[in-house]
Parts: C-alpha cells; sequence; structure tokens
C-alpha cells in the first residue's frame, strides 16, 4: 500500500510530465471576455502539445488517423500544415484551412504552386466552397472550438461524398477541463457519448468512437484538478512525448480504455 508521500510524489511527476504552474504573461481578453489563444505564432500554447516537442504524439495521431483517410482530405483548422503534411504523396486532392490568418498566409506560402492542395480561409459553420468533393474530412482538436458542433458537422458533410467519412480528434471529458481549455478557446470536452449525439443529430453514422490516451488523461486530470497547470511547459512535453505517449500506445495495442485524454470518432456520410 502506497503511502501519503508516494502518492504525493506520483501526483507530481505526472504534473511535471504535462504542465507547468509557472506563471506566463496573460493573453487578452477576446470580446465576449473569455481568454483565448492565437492559433499559431509564439504565443500559441495548443501547438506546443502536437509540435517539435511532441514527436511521437505526432506520429500517434497519424498513426491513428491514416487507416481512414482516402485519396481526398479536407483538413480542418490546418495551422502551419504540419499534420497534413505526413500525407504527402498518397492524395490526389488535398484541402488545408484554417481561420487564422497568419496561419492562411503560411498554409499558402507553403503550397505555392502545388495545383493539388488548394487553401481556404474557414471559421464553421459556414458553407464551405471547394472545388470538388473529398472523401475524407479530418478534425484534428477543432470541433470543441465551435459552439455550434452540429451545423459545423452538416457543413462538413456538404462537401463529402457518399460513404466518405468525417475523422474527429477532440479534447475529452469535462473533468479535464480547465485554465489551459479556457485559454485556447475550447467550448466543451467531448465524451463518447456528447460525441455520439452530436455526429448523429448531423446525420452522420459513427463508425469508429472510444477513448484514447488512457495514460495522458490520468496525468492531464492531476496536472489541470490537482496541481493548478494551466500552460504545457515545452521542455516537459518532450519528457512527456517520449515516456507516456509509447506506454500509453504498447497498452492500447491490447486494452480499449474506459477513459482518456483524447475522443477519437470516425463518421460515416451516408450513401
Amino acid at each position: 500500500m502506497q503511502s501519503s508521500g508516494q502518492k504525493k510524489s506520483i501526483a507530481g511527476t505526472l504534473l511535471n510530465l504535462v504542465g507547468s504552474r509557472q506563471k506566463r504573461p496573460a493573453p487578452g481578453p477576446a470580446p465576449d471576455g473569455d481568454v483565448v489563444q492565437p492559433a499559431a505564432g509564439e504565443g500559441a500554447l495548443e501547438n506546443h502539445l502536437g509540435g517539435d516537442e511532441a514527436r511521437n504524439y505526432r506520429k500517434y495521431e497519424y498513426d491513428t488517423v491514416a487507416p481512414h483517410v482516402g485519396r481526398s482530405m479536407l483538413e480542418v483548422g490546418s495551422g502551419l500544415g504540419h499534420f497534413s503534411e505526413q500525407f504527402a504523396g498518397r492524395l490526389d486532392y488535398l484541402v488545408v484551412s484554417d481561420n487564422d490568418p497568419y496561419c492562411v498566409g503560411e498554409l499558402r506560402k507553403r503550397h505555392d504552386g502545388n495545383e493539388d492542395v488548394e487553401v481556404i480561409d474557414l471559421a464553421l459553420p459556414a458553407e464551405i466552397k471547394i472545388r470538388r468533393k473529398v472523401d475524407t474530412v479530418v478534425m484534428m482538436n477543432v470541433l470543441e472550438h465551435i459552439k455550434d458542433d452540429v451545423q459545423a458537422l452538416r457543413d462538413l458533410a456538404a462537401v463529402t461524398e457518399p460513404g466518405g467519412r468525417i475523422v474527429i480528434w477532440v479534447p475529452g471529458y469535462m473533468q479535464l477541463y480547465g485554465d489551459f481549455d479556457r485559454k485556447v478557446g475550447h467550448v466543451t470536452r467531448y465524451t463518447p457519448a456528447t460525441l455520439e449525439a452530436s455526429v448523429r443529430e448531423a446525420g452522420l453514422v459513427p463508425e469508429v468512437l472510444k477513448p484514447i490516451n488512457f495514460l495522458g488523461g490520468i496525468a492531464w486530470w492531476f496536472a489541470v484538478r490537482r496541481g493548478g497547470a494551466g500552460y504545457p511547459d515545452p521542455k516537459l512535453v518532450k519528457i512527456y512525448d517520449r515516456t507516456v505517449v509509447p506506454l500509453t500506445r504498447g497498452i492500447e495495442r491490447f486494452v480499449r480504455p474506459p477513459f482518456g485524454q483524447t475522443v477519437f470518432c470516425v463518421a460515416r456520410v451516408p450513401r
């Protein structure tokens, strides 16, 4: 049986792997009074979780999503294009999008002269105007930013071929909601049940729906609820990426977790 000191040590280790209690410069308030970080650039908090500090995590994302991607793809919330670039060579047509002016500009620079890639400025819900329909839509940590998530999914279904897929990766469980979520503008964190409700209301059929990153969820709970962390320290994210992510992937090959930092869904557009 663990002593109180041992439990505190474990909690502290998990906290240190995920976040830091060090105070950072406060971002400016959004018009509605909420605090929201920019989508990219020096002040972007969310990028640390999938950027250069988290290469194993990015591969975890790719390996989970890639089996469900066809020959044409719309990525919603592409940021600087790091995720979609992993699909280079396997797609006939790629649409990358964002609604942050800096990101859209960088995406246009990245894909300048490539006729197989279309770059659009997109803020959902909205009518989506692209050259042709795609067989796959990918949303990596995007839907949780949108208040009317059902309409956003309907808009995406309208530009997806019948029988195509919408792949959704969102932060899981309101028990993990904290200062970080508020700073990056998260409306909610999902459970499989709440995500399924939105998917079905949008007229889609969930084919894969599950929590993933179980150990990450536990670490984040300690960091947010017990430790008061509000910012993912890049140096500590590297440690987390090299230790917890590979262990999580190994466990999830054999065990379906009941809970996780992320909820993953593949939804089919009816034929």
